[in-house]
């Protein structure tokens, strides 16, 4: 079991930046892949960055790619979602997510076996 625990939403301007947490706790030695994904209302979730705990690779969506960056420190068990340059189409519910498997789609949301409960993240115009 994998418990993951989103902070650092909130409301910001357009060309604001914020900086969401993932506190993973449990068996998170056997989650090999951890990602980000949002949901807008209205709108399906859909993918925004991923990482490795192992190697720091790192995958991310074209919408973000230059203003989002994804990182992670093992000794805490925690990954960062660094948002810079937000835009009001950034406005979504942020999830966090971890995959087990070693292999696979690391933008598909079917692949990750477990999820946080989301954190809010408002831009105005």
């Amino acid at each position: 079991q994998v418990q993951l625990v989103e902070s650092g939403g909130g409301l910001v301007q357009a060309g604001g930046s914020l900086r969401l947490s993932c506190a993973a706790s449990g068996s998170t030695f056997s989650s090999y892949v951890m990602g980000w994904f949002r949901q807008a209302p209205g709108k399906e979730r859909e993918f925004v960055a991923a990482i490795r705990w192992s190697g720091g690779s790192t995958y991310q969506a074209d919408s973000v790619k230059g203003r989002f960056t994804i990182s992670r420190d093992n000794a805490k068990n925690t990954v960062y979602l660094q948002m810079n340059s937000l835009k009001p189409e950034d406005t979504a519910v942020y999830y966090c997510a971890a995959r087990l498997r070693y292999s696979g789609t690391y933008y598909s949301l079917s692949e990750y076996d477990y999820w946080g409960q989301g954190t809010q993240v408002t831009v105005s115009s």
